[in-house]
This record gives C-alpha cells, sequence and structure tokens, in this order.
C-alpha cells in the first residue's frame, strides 16, 4: 500500500528498545512538527479550502498524538527532552523541488507530507508487531492507522490539485529518493533515523 522501496529491517526494534525514552522523545517532537507543517500548508496555500480544513483538523490530531506520546513518556518516569534535529527530513527537504508556480510548491508539500506520514507508518507497524512492551504494542498499532489515512490524504491532495503536473510520475521520484536515502538509517532510536 505505501510503495516504500526499502523496508526497514525488523531489528530496528532492537535499537529502540535499548532506549524508549529517546524514541518517545523524538517521537513527541516528529508529531509537533507535523502540526507545524500542516500550519505552514494553511498559510502558503489558503486557496484550497478543503485543504484548509484538513489541515486544522490534522493539527489539532497531531497535537492530541504529541500530548500522549507526552504522557506515555511521563508514565514511565521520563521527561521530554529538547528537540532532536531530524536528519531524515532535512535529506527529504534537500529533495523537495524549491520555486515554481504555486501548484508546484502545492504538489511538492503535498508529497513531502505524504512520504513522511508513509514512512512513519511502516515503522509505527513494526512496533505495534515487534516491540516487546504489550501496551506499546497497542499504542503504536493505534498511531498506524492514523499515519495511514494522514499519507493517503496528503497524496489524494496532491492528485486533486495537480492539473499540470504528473503526480504519480513525480511519487515515484519520491519514492526512489527515499528508498535510497534509507540505505544509511534505521540505525537509531529514532522515529525516522
Amino acid at each position: 500500500m505505501l510503495g516504500l522501496k526499502l523496508a526497514t529491517d525488523p531489528r530496528w526494534v532492537n535499537i529502540v528498545e535499548k532506549n524508549i525514552e529517546e524514541i518517545l522523545t523524538d517521537h513527541a517532537y516528529c508529531e509537533q512538527k507535523a502540526a507545524t507543517n500542516a500550519i505552514t500548508v494553511i498559510v502558503k496555500f489558503p486557496m484550497y479550502p478543503d485543504v484548509v480544513e484538513a489541515m486544522g483538523e490534522l493539527v489539532k490530531e497531531e497535537m492530541e498524538h504529541f500530548q500522549m506520546v507526552h504522557r506515555e513518556l511521563i508514565k514511565r518516569g521520563f521527561t521530554l527532552g529538547y528537540e532532536r534535529k531530524d536528519a531524515y527530513i532535512h535529506d527529504l527537504l534537500a529533495f523537495q523541488k524549491k520555486g515554481g508556480s504555486k501548484e508546484l510548491q502545492f504538489v511538492e508539500k503535498m508529497l513531502f507530507g505524504a512520504m513522511i506520514e508513509a514512512r512513519s507508518c511502516e515503522r509505527f507497524r513494526l512496533l505495534s508487531e515487534h516491540i516487546s512492551d504489550p501496551e506499546l504494542r497497542v499504542f503504536y498499532r493505534e498511531l498506524m492507522e492514523s499515519e495511514a489515512r494522514h499519507y493517503m490524504m496528503f497524496l489524494n491532495f496532491a492528485k486533486k490539485y495537480a492539473t499540470t503536473i504528473d503526480v504519480d510520475k513525480r511519487w515515484k521520484e519520491f519514492l526512489e529518493y527515499e528508498g535510497e536515502l534509507m540505505k544509511k538509517y534505521g540505525k537509531k532510536e529514532t522515529i525516522h533515523g
């Protein structure tokens, strides 16, 4: 369904289990950044009322997820630490086409969002199936389903509003790039690392 070119090695979960505080802190900030990204979409593309409405809902949902992850940290006796740099996101941003028409900017922003949600969905699935903590299995199963919905929403908006851009072709380019990119990730206890 997701079309990812390189699956995460399931042994990534073993790395995660060695530092639950780190994965939860990184995850919390990923949710906050997803909300920020949705706000940016509203600011840059107010001409699409259905996109603005959907992004407003997404902001609320992502911040609810942030709070859920924060509560999970507290419940386990951890504290939220400081925001971490996300090299994966930086690498994806480098691939995103800059400038051009408003349509191109919109499609790039939607595909960028779809890519992040797809990889997060895949990582959450691994956690829901392989992490030894039964509570975290359920926790990540629920979040995985949200990520899948978000992935489809971003992809569908790109297709809906692209009139001169071949979204399927560009999405394949994103998938190929991300597949190559993932060869250097999967070695840290972070959502995308």
